[in-house]
């Protein structure tokens, strides 16, 4: 039943993260984009006491395939490589601190909840 609920939230997922794509422009703003949405979520289903089967939806499911690191990485290569190595600086850092931040974000607003 596990890997029914974490394909599920797959699914789920990685249509969530094409329709992010097509609706922010997709010059590393969509990566972001659902990099820091998938963080607050994780942060606060990690932080609040739900049930192991959401977990596994949501959080294994869902944000795992919503949540982007691949495209954070090649984005990133790809910036250096066209001679924005400064953009690609700036992209890693924000990404990395705005993930980070936003996984607090969601366990300060499930506690807030809670």
């Amino acid at each position: 039943m596990e890997f029914v609920l974490v394909g599920t939230g797959g699914v789920l997922g990685a249509v969530a993260r094409h329709l992010v794509g097509e609706r922010v422009d997709a010059n590393t703003r969509d990566t972001l984009t659902v990099n820091v949405l998938g963080s607050v979520l994780l942060g606060a289903l990690v932080a609040a006491p739900v049930a192991e089967s959401l977990l596994l939806l949501a959080g294994v499911g869902f944000c795992g395939a919503f949540t982007t690191f691949s495209s954070f990485a090649f984005e990133t290569v790809r910036l250096a490589e066209t001679g924005e190595p400064k953009r690609a600086l700036a992209n890693a850092v924000v990404n990395l601190v705005g993930t980070i931040l936003a996984v607090f974000a969601g366990f300060a607003a499930a506690g807030l909840v809670l």
